[in-house]
């Protein structure tokens, strides 16, 4: 089984920074991509984030590029958002999910994912 835990939600000023935290266990023994999703009130769900386990592919949303940063420990078996010039339109529960394909790990068709951390940005 793969197993998704996000943390570090939480409520923020505009401006301001807030780090996101996903620890994965049980990963399949093989090359796969972890992804940042969001969903905000009454939205769809959309693509933040995405790294490579191996090597130093990235992706980023074009609302988060400059803003966002996706970075990962293997050795805490832990991916990271660190999220800087925080805007109210952030605000919405973001998803942790793991895509076993590098084209497709935009397109939010995993079948792992976590249950989500709330990120609330006040203007």
């Amino acid at each position: 089984q793969v197993q998704l835990v996000e943390s570090g939600g939480g409520l923020v000023q505009a401006g301001g920074s807030l780090t996101l935290s996903c620890a994965a266990s049980g990963r399949p023994f093989s090359s796969y991509y972890m992804c940042w999703f969001r969903q905000a009130p009454g939205k769809e769900r959309e693509f933040v984030a995405a790294i490579s386990w191996i090597g130093f592919d990235t992706a980023y949303a074009d609302s988060v590029k400059g803003r966002f940063t996706i970075s990962r420990d293997n050795a805490q078996n832990t991916v990271y958002l660190q999220m800087n010039s925080l805007k109210p339109e952030d605000t919405a529960v973001y998803y942790c999910g793991l895509d076993r394909q590098k084209t497709t790990m935009t397109l939010g068709t995993s079948n792992y994912w976590g249950r989500g951390t709330q990120v609330t940005v006040s203007s």
